[in-house]
């Protein structure tokens, strides 16, 4: 059997027998992955720690007939250990991990763009911004608009979702797309004020120093819009959310 290398963020594990694991990996190259980690169940398992979810990890994998099979993993990030004492941070990446597991869908596909967010993302988590540490809700904010941008469906913010009229405008309906304008406006969109989609605006482009010194106020309106638009946009709904607002 063929082997090949690459390196990847582990986004899910499941039992499989005794002493092994199928892991779900996002890697650089290869796209989503889904391999065996054969005895990383065992106490004396040589890299069962590395492939944890968030761990960032250079792969060594064997071809194999209906899964491959993952024959050495050697550490580059352990995102988690940077968080694994704060809550909103943990739950923030464990929300990433399940969104970056959804939107590629397509197991092999390049996803290279998708990785190199979801690294970024994770280790802004554990190490702040450029200019500062950011809450763990504005990270995930940006990291979910951003996901959802290169997947082609982030929402529409600066003109009407509905008939394309140039914003700003001041309602928001996650089933149509984003902002609508007072004339399209459906039932159920919600009013949003100037200051919070300008910070929208600021979080899908990654525009960090626009979002210093924002209040808790519009850092937690942001937030469920954001988390409506995805939760809409995906088939079954983001579960690890429920934690998040807990």
């Amino acid at each position: 059997m063929a082997t090949y290398n690459d390196e990847g963020v582990v986004l899910r594990t499941q039992r499989l027998g005794e002493a092994d694991r199928i892991i779900t990996i996002l890697t650089r190259r290869h796209g989503k992955l889904r391999g065996v980690a054969k005895g990383v169940r065992r106490t004396s398992s040589k890299f069962g720690a590395r492939l944890e979810p968030f761990a960032h990890v250079d792969l060594q994998i064997r071809e194999g007939r209906s899964l491959d099979i993952f024959t050495s993993v050697v550490s580059r990030d352990l995102f988690g250990k940077d968080f694994l004492d704060d809550y909103a941070r943990y739950t923030a990446a464990e929300v990433m991990v399940e969104i970056a597991d959804k939107i590629v869908a397509e197991e092999g596909e390049p996803a290279l763009q998708q990785y190199l967010l979801l690294v970024g993302a994770l280790r802004a988590l554990g190490e702040g911004t450029t200019d500062g540490v950011r809450p763990a809700a504005m990270i995930l904010d940006s990291y979910m608009l951003r996901a959802a941008s290169l997947a082609g469906y982030a929402p529409q913010l600066d003109s009407c979702a509905i008939c394309g009229a140039p914003g700003p405008h001041g309602y928001f309906h996650p089933a149509s797309g984003g902002m609508v304008c007072a004339r399209c406006r459906p039932p159920g969109a919600v009013a949003v004020s100037p200051a919070t989609l300008a910070y929208l605006i600021s979080l899908l482009v990654g525009d960090w120093p626009a979002t210093r010194d924002v209040p808790e106020s519009r850092i937690s309106e942001g937030s469920g819009l954001v988390r409506s638009f995805l939760n809409w946009h995906l088939e079954r709904g983001i579960r690890s959310l429920t934690h998040l607002e807990r």
